[in-house]
């Protein structure tokens, strides 16, 4: 079969595509592939400085607006600009995150950080952009190979008993992978599709900034990973894969298709054993829906 690459996604003009956490990294890649193609892209992060300058490196019309997933509040305002705005969007990339804190840290709303950033601060961006969504629109929530190792503590989902960095790490991932699986479902018959991605393990500021714990696992995921790890140019495949692929469908789980899904080319990945179970996908949306206080109803 032959191996997808940027060639195969053909233009993209006169699509409006929002990337979360687009200054650098994964999303970096993502929104410059995008730009590079004729969309019209808007980065959507939280630091000014870093957005204005990728905006600035992308070219082509690209743009950065304000947006702190961490924050609802922050939410809340980027999505009214938006809607006032009342120019639909063709693609929301949902690729922004925090990646094992050493020490438990908070949301302004009170969230555990990684699954307050991570799941909630997404989910309730895509449910204030969802009036915006055109038909034919994409939804992309950004996943991880972490999920495989990940389960929802419905008894202790802000880790407040016991906080071990990389189980939330692992479990905000699997509960990215279940909402963008779970919002397929709802979605079907609204013409909007979701299909979540995962970029391998791929090179990116999460790699050399997020693992804060020591020991064992923190010096192998920054030093061994380098030998097995890809780019993040290569690991934004399986997002643009998702994004544009005709031959891909609303629920379809893109992903790094080598050896142990580290790297390698796009395609569809298998999905955890934990992420197929509906019942649980449910519950976690009626409590995602919640903790942020609003209703999402595809």
């Amino acid at each position: 079969m032959k191996r997808w690459t940027i060639a195969d996604m053909g233009r993209q003009d006169g699509r409006r595509v929002v990337v979360t956490g687009a200054n650098s990294g994964i999303g970096y890649e993502t929104a410059r592939a995008l730009a590079e193609a004729g969309a019209d892209v808007i980065l959507a992060a939280r630091d000014e400085a870093k957005g204005r300058a990728a905006a600035e490196a992308i070219g082509h019309g690209t743009t950065w607006q304000p947006l702190d997933l961490a924050s609802l509040a922050s939410v809340e305002r980027f999505a009214e600009a938006q809607l006032k705005a009342a120019r639909p969007i063709d693609r929301l990339i949902l690729n922004a995150g925090v990646m094992a804190l050493p020490e438990r840290r908070t949301t302004p709303d009170g969230f555990e950080r990684q699954l307050g950033t991570n799941l909630l601060g997404h989910f309730a961006l895509a449910a204030r952009l969802w009036p915006l969504l055109a038909a034919g629109a994409r939804v992309v929530p950004l996943a991880s190979i972490a999920a495989r190792r990940g389960r929802i503590d419905f008894d202790d989902p802000m880790a407040e008993r016991r906080y071990d960095p990389w189980a939330v790490y692992a479990q905000s991932k699997l509960a990215m992978l279940m909402f963008g699986l779970e919002l397929a479902r709802r979605a079907v018959g609204t013409g909007v599709a979701s299909l979540p991605a995962h970029p391998g393990f791929a090179r990116t500021n999460l790699l050399a900034n997020g693992p804060g714990t020591g020991g064992i696992r923190g010096w192998s995921i920054r030093y061994l990973g380098n030998f097995v790890s890809q780019s993040a140019a290569e690991g934004a495949l399986p997002v643009l894969r998702a994004a544009t692929d005709p031959d891909m469908h609303s629920g379809d789980y893109l992903g790094s298709v080598g050896p142990f899904e580290l790297r390698g080319p796009p395609g569809r990945a298998a999905v955890p054993l934990a992420a197929r179970d509906h019942d649980a996908a449910a519950r976690l949306w009626a409590m995602a829906e919640d903790w942020v206080g609003l209703p999402f109803r595809p």
